[in-house]
C-alpha cells in the first residue's frame, strides 16, 4: 500500500512515454499541504491479467490468486476506525515481490536536483515577519468558524459520551465472549423468565424489554461510530480514490514489464545465445585440452618408476631425485585425487629413501676406492663426474653427514698406508723374517737407522701425496658446494624480480578476471553472481601465489614430465644437463646458505684433520722406534738428519693444507729433549774427565783450532765441515789469537771452545731445541767454572792430577782461560738470540749471570796472586833491618820474587792486566814496609837510617821497572814515610 513516507515505482502518465518509471523520493521538508493518509487493506479492483500474453515470463501481478471480499482480513468499520496499517500495507508488496520490497530504497532521480533546507532559506526570511504578524492577530481575535466548530465539536463529543456511558461495562471489555457463561448470564439474564412451563405475558414483555434496551445500546454504538465516519469521511473518500488510481498504475506497470521482458526475450533470442553458445563451445574445447593434458600428465606420471630405474643405473641419482620430487608435487597438485595414484606417492617416498641409502654406500664406496688406490701412478682425481653427482644428490638430500664418512674412510687409509710401507720396507732387509716377527713395532726396531730412516722418508712422501689427493678431491667437493650457494644467490635474485613483475602484471590482470567472472556467469546455468565472483577472486588469489614462485617451479612441471616420458635414453641426458638447474628451482629440500657455508668449513676442517691424521700416523712410527731408546743414542748428524726431514715433511703439509699441526713436531721436540739431555750430559762427562786430567799447563794450540776461532771471528757460529785426512805442514802454535789478542790456554779449553760450537750447531740444526740448549749449555759454562775454581784455586788438582803445588803459572793460565770463555759469550748469547722467540728472550738472563760469576772467579784469581807476594812480603819485611851493607839482603829477596813473579805471568797475562797486577802488588809491598820501618821507628828525618831505607827502595824501584812491561809503572814510595814527630 502507499504510504506518505515511500512508495512503490509508478508510471508517469505526462512524461511522454509508457515506459518511462518516475521514483518518488522522500522530501526532507516538511509538506505544507494535507498529508497522504494511509491506505486502507481494501482492493475494489482486481488485476485483470491482461499482461500475461506479452511475455512468457511470470506476471507478478497475473498470477496472484483472484481476490475476493473474503480476502479482506478485516471489515470495514475496523479499517475505517483505524487506518494506520503498515504491517497490512506491506503484506499485500510482500506476498509476492518478497519480504524486502517494502523496506527497500529507492535510489534517488539523477534528473531532479537534491532539496535541502537552504533551498527555502529566501523563502522563510521573506516570510517569517508576516507569519508572526498572523500568529499574534490569531491570539488577539480568533476566526468565528474554528470558534463555531470548536464549540459544536465539543458540545457533540460531550453528548456522545454521556450516551456512552448508558452502555453497560461489559460491552466495553476487550475479553468480551458470549461463550462465557458467566457473560451470556450478564448479557441475557434468564432468571426474570418462566423456566416452569409455558410462556407468559410477563415473560413476554421482560423479552421484549430486553431486546429493545439490546436495540438502544446498538443504536447508541452505531450512531457513536457514524457520527466518528462522518469525521473522518473526507479521509476515508480521498483512500478510495487513491486506491483506483493505485490500480490503474499498477495495470500499467504490469503493461510496461511484459513490453519490456519481450523485448528482453528477443534481446536474448537475437543477440545472446549465439555468443553464449559460441563460449560455452569455446570453454568446451579448454576443458577437452586440460583433460588431454591431464591425461598426459597421467602417463608421464606412470613412466615415472622406469625413468627413476633408468637414471639410477647411470649413477644420475640428482635427475632421479628430481624427477621423484618433480612427481610428487604434480600428484599433490595437478594429480590429486586421482585413484590410480593413490598408491604411487608412498612408493615414491620409498624410493626416495632407498635412493639416499644408495648414495650414501657409493659415496662410502667412492671414497674407499679413491683413498686405498695406489699413491704413484694413478690420476689425482677418481671419477670426477660420478663425485659431482653423488655430493649434489647428497647435498639436495640435505645428507650434509657425508664428510664424516670421508674420515672414517680417510682415517683408515693412513693406517694403511703406514702397514704398507713398513711391509715394502722389510721385503728388502734380510734380516727380518715377518713369519717370525709380525708386528710392525718389532720390525721397525729391528731395522738399521738408515734403514729406518728410509722407511721414515717414504712414509713422509706417501703422506704427502696422499694428502695432495685428498685436498683435490675436497677441493672438487668444495666447487660443487659453492656452485650450489651461487645457484641459490642466483635463485634469490630470481624471485625478487619475479615478484616485482608479478606486482606490475596485478593491474593488467584485474580487468582480465574480473572478465573472466563476467563469463563464468554467463555460461554457467544456475550460478550466483557472487559464486561467481568468488571464484573469480580465488583464481586471483592462486595467480598471485604461482607468480609469487620460483621461475623454475611448478609453471614447468608438466613441460619436465612430457620431456621425461618423450624419451628415456634422452631423458637421461636432460636430467644430466639440467642438474644445476634443479638447484634453481628453490626446492625446501635443499640447504640453505648458512648450512652450506657450513659445509664449506667442515672440507676445510677435514683437511686440517687429513694433516692431523698423518702427523699423528708418523708419530706412531717416530715413537715405535724411539721406544727403546734407539734415537736418544743417535749422533748429532743422524739426530740433525731426523730433525731436518721432519721439519721438512712439517712444512710441505702445512703449505698443502694450511695447518700447522703440532702432534708430529711436540713427538720430535720430546725426542729432542731426550738427546739434548744425553747430548748435554755426554759432553759434561766428556769436559768432567778432561778438567780431572788437566795439569793446568799451557798447551800448543793446533792449527784446526786456529781455524775454528777465525771462523767464529767471521761471524760463522758453526763447527766447520771436516776435511779429508792429509798433510798439514802448519804447526801448532804456542798461543791463541782473537781478534789480535794472544791467549795461552790449556787444552780443556780448546775442547770446550768446540763443545760449545757443537751445541750452537745443534740449535741451528734443530731451532725448537733453541731453549732447553741454551739451558744444558748454561749448566755446562757453570760446570767448567766450577770445577776450575775447585782444582785451581781450591787446590783441589793436587790430589786430582797430582800437582806438588799450584803455582802462580797455574792461576795465571786458569784466569787467561776464564778471560777467554768470557769473550766467547756474548757471541754465544747473539747467537741463541737469534734461535729464540721475543717471549723466550727472559732465558737469555742465564749468560748474564755467567759472566758475573767468571768475572768474580777472574777477580779472585788475581786476588789469589796478590796473596801470595802479600803473604811473601810480610814473611820477608817482617825480618827487615836497617844497617849495611846495602842493598840489604831482605830487599835483594823481594825484588827476585818479584821477578820470578813477572816471568810466570808475563806470556801469560796481557800487558795492560799485569801492570794492574803489579800495581796491587807494589801496593801490598808499600804497606808491610811501611809497617815495618814503624816498628823500626825510622822516620823521614834524613838520618842514617833514612838514607840507608832511601837506598833499598830505590834499589827496588829500579829492579820493579827494569822488568818488562813495567817501565812506566809508577812506583811513588813516598807514602811508606812517617812523617817527623
Amino acid at each position: 500500500m502507499a504510504s506518505s513516507h515511500s512508495s512503490s515505482p509508478v508510471p508517469r502518465p505526462g512524461s511522454g512515454s509508457r515506459e518511462g518509471i518516475h521514483h518518488k523520493e522522500r522530501d526532507p521538508s516538511p509538506p505544507r499541504c494535507r498529508p497522504m493518509r494511509s491506505l486502507p487493506d481494501v482492493c475494489p479492483k482486481e488485476p485483470t491479467g491482461e499482461g500475461r500474453g506479452l511475455c512468457n515470463g511470470p506476471s507478478v501481478v497475473a498470477e496472484h490468486d483472484r481476490w475476493t471480499v473474503y480476502s479482506s482480513k478485516v471489515n470495514l468499520p475496523a479499517a475505517l476506525n483505524d487506518p494506520r496499517l503498515a504491517k497490512r500495507e506491506s503484506d499485500f508488496f510482500t506476498k509476492t515481490w518478497g519480504l524486502d520490497f517494502a523496506e527497500t530504497e529507492v535510489m534517488p532521480s539523477f534528473y531532479l536536483p537534491n532539496i535541502t533546507r537552504e533551498n527555502f532559506g529566501p523563502y522563510l526570511q521573506e516570510m517569517a515577519q508576516r507569519e508572526r504578524i498572523h500568529e499574534r492577530c490569531k491570539t488577539i481575535c480568533p476566526n468565528k468558524d474554528d470558534v463555531d466548530a470548536v464549540s459544536s465539536i465539543t458540545t457533540n463529543h460531550e453528548k456522545s459520551r454521556a450516551e456512552l456511558e448508558q452502555v453497560p461495562k461489559i460491552f466495553m471489555k476487550p475479553d468480551f465472549a458470549l461463550e462465557d457463561p458467566a457473560t451470556f448470564n450478564a448479557v441475557l439474564p434468564w432468571s426474570h423468565f418462566n423456566s416452569a412451563g409455558g410462556k407468559s405475558s410477563r415473560d413476554v414483555a421482560s423479552s421484549k424489554l430486553l431486546q429493545e434496551k439490546l436495540s438502544h445500546y446498538l443504536d447508541v454504538v452505531e450512531v457513536s461510530i457514524a457520527r466518528q465516519i462522518s469525521l473522518r469521511s473526507e479521509a476515508f473518500f480521498h483512500a478510495m480514490s487513491s486506491q483506483h488510481e493505485l490500480q490503474d498504475r499498477l495495470q500499467e506497470t504490469q503493461r510496461a514489464v511484459a513490453v519490456l521482458r519481450g523485448r528482453t526475450a528477443a534481446i536474448d533470442r537475437v543477440m545472446c545465445q549465439g555468443p553464449l553458445q559460441a563460449l560455452r563451445t569455446a570453454l568446451t574445447r579448454k576443458n577437452c585440452v586440460k583433460l588431454h593434458n591431464k591425461l598426459k600428465l597421467m602417463a608421464a606420471v606412470h613412466q615415472t618408476q622406469p625413468t627413476v630405474q633408468l637414471l639410477l643405473s647411470t649413477s644420475e641419482f640428482v635427475g632421479a631425485l628430481e624427477l621423484i620430487a618433480t612427481t610428487k608435487e604434480v600428484l599433490q597438485q595437478e594429480l590429486q585425487g586421482i585413484h590410480s595414484f593413490r598408491h604411487l606417492g608412498s612408493q615414491l617416498c620409498e624410493l626416495e629413501k632407498l635412493i639416499d641409502k644408495m648414495m650414501v654406500e657409493d659415496f662410502s664406496m667412492y671414497a674407499r676406492s679413491d683413498l686405498n688406490r695406489s699413491l704413484k701412478d694413478e690420476p689425482q682425481i677418481l671419477e670426477k663426474e660420478r663425485l659431482e653427482s653423488l655430493v649434489f644428490g647428497l647435498l639436495r638430500q640435505r645428507k650434509l653427514d657425508f664428510l664424516d664418512i670421508y674420515s672414517d674412510e680417510m682415517i683408515l687409509a693412513a693406517k694403511a698406508i703406514v702397514t704398507q710401507c713398513v711391509a715394502e720396507s722389510v721385503v728388502h732387509i734380510e734380516e727380518i723374517d715377518t713369519e717370525v716377527i709380525t708386528k710392525l713395532v718389532d720390525q721397525m726396531r729391528l731395522m738399521m737407522f738408515p734403514q729406518w730412516f728410509e722407511l721414515l722418508k717414504n712414509v713422509f712422501e706417501s703422506f704427502l701425496l696422499f694428502l695432495q689427493r685428498i685436498k683435490i678431491t675436497l677441493n672438487v667437493i668444495k666447487n660443487v658446494v659453492l656452485e650450489v650457494l651461487d645457484s641459490n644467490q642466483k635463485n634469490r635474485l630470481l624471485e625478487e624480480a619475479s615478484s616485482t613483475a608479478s606486482r606490475q602484471e596485478a593491474a593488467q590482470s584485474q580487468s582480465l578476471l574480473q572478465g573472466e567472472a563476467e563469463l563464468a556467469y554467463l555460461t554457467h546455468e544456475g550460478l550466483f553472481i557472487s559464486d561467481a565472483l568468488n571464484e573469480a577472486r580465488q583464481q586471483q588469489v592462486a595467480l598471485a601465489a604461482q607468480e609469487q614462485s620460483s621461475a623454475v617451479g611448478s609453471r614447468t612441471q608438466q613441460s619436465r614430465m612430457e620431456i621425461v616420458s618423450s624419451d628415456s635414453a634422452s631423458g637421461t641426458t636432460e636430467m644430466a644437463v639440467s642438474r644445476e638447474q634443479s638447484f634453481m628451482s628453490g626446492e625446501n629440500m635443499m640447504p640453505s646458505d648458512l648450512e652450506l657455508n657450513r659445509v664449506v668449513n667442515n672440507i676445510q676442517e677435514l683437511l686440517y684433520t687429513a694433516s692431523d691424521v698423518s702427523h699423528d700416523r708418523c708419530v706412531k712410527v717416530l715413537t715405535a722406534r724411539a721406544k727403546d731408546g734407539s734415537l736418544e743414542r743417535l749422533s748429532s748428524a743422524e739426530f740433525v738428519c731426523l730433525s731436518q726431514a721432519v721439519e721438512s715433511f712439517a712444512k710441505d703439509t702445512e703449505e698443502l693444507c694450511g695447518r700447522r699441526s703440532v702432534s708430529l713436531r711436540g713427538a720430535l721436540q720430546s725426542q729432542a729433549n731426550r738427546f739434548v739431555h744425553r747430548f748435554h750430559e755426554e759432553r759434561k762427562t766428556k769436559l768432567s774427565l778432561l778438567l780431572d786430567n788437566e795439569r793446568w799447563k799451557q798447551a800448543e794450540v793446533p792449527a784446526e783450532f786456529q781455524d775454528l776461532v777465525n771462523s767464529i771471528a767471521d761471524g760463522r757460529i758453526t763447527l766447520p765441515e771436516r776435511k779429508a785426512a792429509g798433510p798439514d805442514d802448519r804447526k801448532p802454535t804456542e798461543f791463541l789469537l782473537v781478534n789480535g789478542q794472544k791467549y795461552a790456554v790449556v787444552g780443556t779449553v780448546l775442547l770446550l771452545i768446540r763443545i760449545f760450537l757443537e751445541y750452537c750447531q745443534c740449535v741451528n740444526d734443530i731451532p725448537s731445541i733453541a731453549t732447553d740448549m741454551l739451558t744444558r749449555l748454561s749448566d755446562l759454562l757453570k760446570h767448567f767454572n766450577s770445577r776450575s775454581c775447585q782444582l785451581v784455586l781450591g787446590a783441589g788438582a793436587l790430589q786430582v792430577v797430582g800437582l806438588k803445588t799450584i803455582t802462580t803459572k797455574n792461576l795465571a793460565l786458569a784466569s787467561r782461560c776464564l778471560q777467554l770463555v768470557v769473550h766467547y759469550i756474548p757471541i754465544i748469547r747473539i747467537h741463541f738470540e737469534t734461535k729464540l722467540q721475543p717471549k723466550q728472550f727472559s732465558v737469555l738472563r742465564h749468560f748474564d749471570h755467567i759472566t758475573k760469576d767468571y768475572n768474580d772467579h777472574i777477580a779472585e784469581i788475581s786476588a789469589k796472586l796478590v796473596a801470595i807476594m802479600d803473604s811473601l812480603f810480610e814473611k820477608v819485611l817482617s825480618k827487615y833491618e836497617v844497617k849495611a851493607p846495602m842493598p840489604s839482603a831482605c830487599f835483594r829477596n823481594v825484588c827476585k820474587q818479584m821477578a820470578k813473579m813477572h816471568e810466570a805471568i808475563y806470556e801469560l797475562l796481557p800487558e795492560e792486566q799485569t801492570q794492574m797486577l803489579f800495581l796491587r802488588i807494589n801496593a801490598s809491598y808499600k804497606l808491610h814496609l811501611k809497617r815495618q820501618l814503624a816498628r823500626l821507628g825510622v822516620v823521614n828525618d834524613g838520618g842514617p837510617q833514612h838514607g840507608l831505607v832511601v837506598v833499598d827502595v830505590a834499589f827496588y824501584t829500579e829492579n820493579v821497572q827494569a822488568l818488562k812491561s813495567l817501565e812506566r809503572l809508577d812506583l811513588n814510595m813516598a807514602e811508606i814515610w812517617e812523617q817527623k814527630r
